[in-house]
């Protein structure tokens, strides 16, 4: 890795929680790891009325060796609504730039509510802060959710992209900074014995899942204008599809891969009536006790309406129609409340033509199972056959694992700091471009509107503590396959987790 050009790096809604518990963390870590421009500080810009000293104050506890972090911190109290105090933050950022010898470049991080994403840029705009003459970068962060629909995503890329272009913005989306999400382009094409088996040939059915322990907490009110779909399906899950799917880019660079990302959400099979009944599983968790303890149903959460209808949970059955995967079902899966948290890739692939032993238990497989684990404890298993000692050809599954973990000699930044870096390199490869978000938008929409618009479309409700509705298993066609279940409950030891 190499250091990026000296820079100032602008947070609005640095009082927020985001910038205390995960971006001023990653800066941290990178600094720590001398991996910060040497010439280099933070504006934390929000109405707060703090100074710097209140906001180092307010940081350090956040901080492992906060004497090497904190020198670099300064604050700037204002309103990022006012066209007035954006011209007073650019003449300060003219004065840190002469008083710290910084180069005029700006990075912009907008870790604010979604209704200043439109206001910011174009106040920056006019105060002539996105302007790249010179040579020097000017780029804005922006944090989901962009858009809450197909209409509103395609408003705010047209006003975006009117005010500066494209390649200053980048769209995070923190699940793409994960090693192992990257490393599923390695693990593709890189490796002979596995792109040529990785189509509709060999490969049965695909399952991706990111399930998550915790409630809503505190975030009812914000939550139940999201809901599951729009929280995690359309964005992450629907990334993690593309990556899966995508064809091999004719070289490694931020618009070779997204290109190709992008196809894949322009192949997507429509949903449309009944497809949208009959493929897509909407749940919402209800009171339970889990270990003793009773949990909350989403309805008796903190800022949630008693006869809220917003999912939790939302599974959905999908197909890519592109000669590659053409009839291969793609099941993806989200919700809260579930057993543990957990998000894994688990490629399915066809089982051998003829069935010739059994397995353990007196059945036969279903077939070899490739899991590339996103978290936790980040690694990749394959799963296969092995005969099982002694008389007889029985058969149980193997595993063969990798641990990231188990690199003990190499440092893996976490997720905020792999994308914090990258943007600062100027490097867009793990960001979402407009023309992607606007794909995935159209895709979830109709069903969207069918559940504003169609009264009776199912609710599920599923207890704490369990895998969601039960209905969900009923997606898969063919006897035998069902949704893997990557931790088991046991007795005595709570939950066990493979990987």
């Amino acid at each position: 890795m190499y250091k990026p050009a000296s820079h100032i790096l602008i947070i609005f809604g640095a009082s927020g929680d985001l910038t205390r518990r995960k971006l001023v963390p990653a800066l941290g870590e990178l600094k720590k790891r001398e991996l910060l421009p040497d010439r280099f500080a933070v504006l934390g810009v929000g109405r707060s009325k703090f100074d710097t000293a209140g906001f180092r104050e307010m940081i350090s506890g956040h901080l492992d060796e906060p004497e090497k972090m904190l020198p670099l911190l300064f604050y700037h109290s204002m309103d990022p609504g006012s066209g007035k105090e954006m011209e007073g933050l650019a003449g300060l950022l003219n004065q840190m730039n002469t008083e710290l010898q910084i180069e005029p470049n700006y990075l912009f991080y907008l870790a604010t509510p979604p209704s200043l994403y439109e206001p910011v840029p174009r106040l920056l705009h006019a105060a002539g802060l996105t302007n790249e003459e010179g040579g020097y970068f000017r780029r804005i962060i922006i944090e989901k959710p962009f858009g809450t629909d197909y209409r509103s995503a395609g408003e705010l890329n047209r006003t975006l992209l009117s005010q500066v272009k494209e390649h200053q913005v980048y769209r995070i989306d923190h699940f793409l900074g994960k090693e192992t999400v990257q490393n599923v382009l390695v693990t593709r094409f890189s490796n002979g014995i596995f792109e040529p088996l990785w189509n509709r040939n060999y490969i049965h059915h695909v399952e991706i899942t990111a399930a998550e322990s915790l409630g809503v907490g505190s975030r009812g009110g914000y939550y139940d204008q999201a809901g599951a779909l729009r929280d995690m399906l359309q964005n992450h899950l629907l990334q993690l599809v593309g990556l899966v799917a995508m064809e091999p880019p004719t070289v490694i660079s931020p618009d070779a891969i997204r290109n190709e990302v992008l196809k894949v959400f322009q192949s997507f099979r429509p949903l449309t009536g009944e497809a949208i009944r009959e493929q897509v599983i909407r749940g919402q968790y209800v009171s339970s006790h889990v270990k003793g303890e009773e949990m909350n149903g989403y309805r008796s959460e903190k800022g949630v309406p008693g006869e809220s209808r917003t999912e939790t949970y939302v599974a959905m059955k999908l197909y890519i129609d592109n000669w590659r995967w053409g009839g291969v079902p793609f099941y993806i899966r989200t919700g809260k409340r579930l057993p543990i948290k957990v998000s894994e890739i688990v490629v399915h692939f066809k089982p051998s033509p003829h069935k010739l032993f059994r397995d353990h238990q007196g059945g036969t497989s279903v077939g070899n199972q490739l899991v590339i684990r996103i978290q936790p404890d980040e690694g990749i298993l394959l799963k296969f056959g092995m005969k099982i000692q002694g008389a007889g050809f029985k058969v149980q599954d193997a595993n063969l694992d990798f641990h990231y973990k188990d690199l003990t000699d190499n440092y893996i930044p976490d997720a905020y700091q792999r994308l914090l870096l990258d943007c600062m390199q100027g490097d867009s490869t793990l960001y979402a471009r407009g023309d992607e978000v606007e794909a995935a938008w159209r895709f979830v929409d109709p069903v969207l509107t069918a559940w504003k618009e169609e009264d009776d479309m199912p609710l599920l409700g599923y207890p704490c503590g369990t895998w969601g509705p039960e209905e969900a298993d009923l997606m898969f066609d063919e006897q035998g396959y069902t949704w893997r279940y990557p931790c088991k409950n046991l007795a005595d030891d709570g939950l066990y987790c493979e990987l």
